[in-house]
C-alpha cells in the first residue's frame, strides 16, 4: 500500500533538513521509538512499538538511508522489521523532500509499506493505515516543535546561553522517548474517517 503525509514545522528549510537528519537527536520524538544501535552514519537499528486496541505490537528492525540529496533537501530509506512475538513484520520505503511555505517548511512523505504475517491482518485497509500513520507523524511533529525546535530557538537568545544548550543537547538530547502510539484516544478519529470514506463511496458523497 502506498500514502502520502505532510507536516510543517517553522523553521527554514536548510535548518529543517539539519533537524531531521539527526537521527539521534529525533528518534525520541518518534512515538514508540527506540534507537538501539548505529551501524554507521547511514544504517540504524531500533525497536518502534504500537497498541491498536489490546494488541500491543513491537517491530524490532533496521532502517538504512539509499539516497541522500543534500542540495534538494530530499532523501529515501528503506526500513524492515519484525515483531518480536514473531506475528509477523513490515517492510517499507520511505522518501522525503522539503518545500519552503510562508510559515517555515512543508516536509512531504511518500510511504511504500508491505505488511505481513498477523501483523497485516491488524493493519486491513490502506485508509486505515493512513490515518494512523498521519496520527504518528502529527505527534512526532508536535513533539519535534515542543521538544526540539523550541529549546533550540530559545536558547540561542544569548551567546552564553546557547553554549551550555548545545552540550547538553548532545548529551542526552533533552528528550524524553514519546510514549507508543494508542489507538485509543485517537482511535474513534481512525475509526469516524474510515466510515466516512465508506459512506462517501456508497452514497457518491462529496468531502
Amino acid at each position: 500500500m502506498e500514502f502520502d503525509n505532510k507536516f510543517n514545522v517553522p523553521v527554514s528549510t536548510e535548518e529543517a533538513w539539519k533537524i531531521l537528519m539527526d537521527i539521534e537527536r529525533i528518534a525520541p520524538c518518534v512515538p514508540g521509538a527506540e534507537l538501539t544501535e548505529i551501524v554507521d552514519e547511514r544504517t540504524y537499528k531500533g525497536k518502534v512499538s504500537v497498541k491498536l486496541g489490546p494488541v500491543a505490537l513491537t517491530l524490532s528492525g533496521q532502517t538504512s538511508f539509499d539516497d541522500i540529496d543534500e542540495n534538494e533537501k530530499k532523501a529515501r530509506l528503506t526500513a524492515k522489521g519484525n515483531d518480536t512475538k514473531g506475528r509477523g513484520g513490515a517492510n517499507a520505503t520511505v522518501a522525503f523532500h522539503m518545500e519552503e511555505v510562508s510559515d517555515g517548511t512543508c516536509v512531504v512523505i511518500n510511504t511504500n509499506l508491505q505488511l505481513s504475517g498477523a501483523v497485516a491482518q491488524y493493519g486491513r485497509g490502506v485508509g486505515m493505515v493512513k490515518d494512523l500513520a498521519q496520527q504518528i507523524i502529527d505527534q512526532f511533529a508536535k513533539n519535534l516543535r515542543e521538544n526540539v525546535i523550541a529549546p533550540s530557538t530559545s536558547a540561542q537568545l544569548t551567546k552564553q546561553d546557547t553554549d551550555s544548550a548545545v552540550k547538553d543537547t548532545s548529551a542526552t538530547n533533552g528528550i524524553k522517548p514519546a510514549a507508543p502510539v494508542q489507538v485509543g484516544s485517537m482511535g474513534l478519529k481512525v475509526i469516524w474517517n474510515a466510515m466516512l470514506r465508506g459512506l462517501r463511496k456508497v452514497f457518491g458523497m462529496s468531502k
